[in-house]
Formats: C-alpha cells, sequence, structure tokens
C-alpha cells in the first residue's frame, strides 16, 4: 500500500551514516551520495531537521565530509571514536539516534530512518503505535534487516538504483574515478534545507 506524501507533511530525517556507508563500501566499493538521499527522502515534504549520526577519528580525516554534509542542510551529531584495551573498537550511534527520534517524533508527521539495522525495529514499532507516525525506511536492501523492511510504513531501497545514490559506482561493484567528483565531496547541492518551526 503506497504512503501518503505531500507538500505540507513535516518530516525528521535520521541518518546512520556508519551503517550506509559500509553499505555502500562493502556492497559496491563506493562513496554515498547522501544529496541524492536527502532529496527523495523529503520528496518534496517540508523537512524539519535532518542529523547524521558519525563518528570523530584522531587523525580529524572526516572534516570535509562533516563540512559537505552541513552545507545540505544535515545537523552533524558527532560521537569519538572508542578504542579499546586490546585495540576493540566501537562506534556506534543506535541509541543517540532512536532518542532523538523519540524526542522530535511529536512535531513530525514521518519518521525517516537512513539505516538497515534491525536494532531500530523497537524504534519503528513505537514511533508507529505511540506516536502515529509515518516511518520509512531508507538502505541498501541487500544489507537491510527483512524484520525492518516489513515493519515500516515505505521502503527506499538504494540497492534498485546504485547510480543514482552511489559515488564512485562503475556498475560492477568497483570504483569508477570518473564518476567520483573532483574535489570528493559526496554530496549533492540538490538538497532541500530544513525549515526553522
Amino acid at each position: 500500500m503506497p504512503v501518503t506524501k505531500h507538500k505540507g507533511q513535516r518530516v525528521g530525517v535520521f541518518i546512520d551514516t556508519q551503517n550506509l556507508y559500509h553499505c555502500a563500501k562493502n556492497l559496491y566499493h563506493a562513496r554515498v551520495n547522501f544529496g541524492a538521499i536527502m532529496k527523495d527522502a523529503v520528496a518534496g515534504r517540508t523537512l524539519v531537521r535532518a542529523m547524521a549520526y558519525v563518528v570523530t577519528t584522531e587523525s580529524g580525516e572526516e572534516k570535509n565530509f562533516f563540512e559537505a554534509l552541513g552545507k545540505i542542510g544535515i545537523d552533524i551529531i558527532t560521537k569519538d571514536l572508542q578504542v579499546f584495551g586490546g585495540g576493540a573498537k566501537k562506534a556506534d550511534w543506535d541509541v543517540g539516534l532512536a532518542i532523538d527520534a523519540v524526542k522530535l517524533a511529536p512535531r513530525l508527521d514521518a519518521v525517516i530512518i537512513v539505516s538497515g539495522d534491525g536494532d531500530f525495529c523497537p524504534l519503528v514499532e513505537y514511533l508507529k503505535i505511540r506516536n502515529g507516525n509515518q516511518v520509512e525506511i531508507i538502505s541498501f536492501g541487500k544489507s537491510t534487516s527483512g524484520k525492518l523492511r516489513d515493519m515500516a510504513d515505505d521502503f527506499l531501497d538504494l540497492s534498485e538504483n546504485p547510480r543514482k545514490y552511489l559515488l564512485g559506482y562503475g556498475g560492477s561493484g568497483r570504483r569508477n574515478s570518473e564518476t567520483t567528483s573532483s574535489n570528493n565531496n559526496p554530496i549533492n547541492n540538490n538538497t532541500p534545507k530544513p525549515t526553522t518551526q
């Protein structure tokens, strides 16, 4: 059943950046085109807020990426990479994303979660039942939890059009330098900016 998407609908976009990054890298050897994803996520509706949950590293090499996300209206929520005694590393934002979605949900008609992580199933259920939000999932179908996909009111499978949603995708899962922008900016500037409410 198609979901309702209309100009007056207030949407919030919550991006599990690590999940998307690793899916694009492991499945396609490419980078995510966040601008194209944002454009299709918002789909002409009223963007209240877009938040990308990211991890910072000691090298700070992600600074340009963060700035590019900010330029298209995505708020950056950062956390330092945790390194444990044995060298193990952890970079998990699931709880932070879920709490922000719950806090903003009363001001939204649609909550858009950009992740295929099945850990978000309880969040989807809560938002739909408790707040009556329309919940949409955007992710690569090949790596998306089946249960999460089934629970969502709408699912945008980025795998169906990798040339649109990936930078450096050559069609065979290999990186194509001709399609990668010269400044290595994984952003498309035709993205809607959030409104203030």
